[in-house]
């Protein structure tokens, strides 16, 4: 409080009203800077307001964020699971699968034996009977000429014509064998080799093979080439057996199996 001098009757009055007009305007500047402080204040809480309203967006964003990214991970998790699954029922059934081939081979190697058994054993009656029928004739050819010699039949070999019907043009190539082939060849010691030759040739392309006749130790195969093969060199390449060459013409071949020699001699 500003110290007041006193007059006749009291305080100095300008001096007084000076101290209230000081005071008052103190005042009125007290209330101006209280009321800039409440717009101040009004303004930081309607901004605190707002960005307590953004946070809390945020939070809900990131929680629903993190819902999905949960939700993700368990579908991704799943997911897993069921290549895993699927990644071993395909192994188990490629295994399964190689071992119906393996097995599907080992009937097919089984029924082509078989096939062949029984066509060897048609061709050994067939051959029988053959046989039966030509001493018969022989028989009755002596009764009712005994005058005539009885010719001398050695082992018979037929050659047929070539694929198209026509007989071999004089200008073929040696070696080169296309359309309706005959091949014999022999001693085979035993039915493994028959089947093994048989499968040699199937593997060289030909079709419609057949075992024409097989008795003791040779067989006669019958077969279609569609496209020219250069038999021998084939042969020689796929089949286990050391052969020679007796006879070649353009739709009959007669090869004989080398027992002895460790080489292969056809060219």
């Amino acid at each position: 409080m500003t110290s007041f001098r006193l007059a006749l009757f009291g305080y100095r009055r300008v001096e007084v009203d000076s101290a209230v007009a000081a005071r008052d305007s103190h005042i009125v500047g007290l209330e101006q800077h209280s009321a800039s402080l409440t717009e101040h204040n009004a303004a930081l809480e309607s901004q605190n307001l707002i960005q307590a309203r953004a946070i809390a967006s945020h939070e809900a964003d990131l929680s629903s964020l993190s819902g999905m990214v949960i939700e993700r991970e368990r579908t991704i998790r799943d997911l897993t699971e069921r290549l895993e699954e699927a990644r071993a029922c395909h192994d188990r059934g490629i295994a399964s699968l190689d071992a119906v081939s393996a097995r599907l081979e080992e009937v097919q190697a089984q029924a082509r034996g078989q096939a062949t058994r029984i066509r060897m054993k048609a061709l050994r009656e067939a051959v029988e009977v053959g046989r039966r029928a030509q001493d018969l004739a022989e028989a009755e050819a002596a009764a009712s000429a005994p005058e005539m010699p009885a010719e001398a039949i050695g082992p018979e070999i037929t050659v047929t014509a070539n694929g198209n019907g026509d007989h071999a043009e004089t200008s073929w190539e040696p070696g080169l064998f296309a359309g309706k082939i005959r091949l014999d060849v022999g001693p085979l010691g035993d039915f493994s080799q028959l089947v093994g030759f048989e499968d040699s040739i199937g593997r060289l392309g030909a079709t419609d093979i057949s075992v024409e006749r097989f008795s003791e130790g040779r067989a006669t195969f019958s077969m279609r080439l569609d496209q020219p093969v250069d038999l021998l060199r084939e042969l020689e390449s796929l089949s286990a057996l050391d052969f020679k060459v007796r006879h070649t013409a353009p739709d009959n071949l007669i090869l004989d199996v080398d027992e002895d020699g460790p080489e292969r001699h056809a060219a």
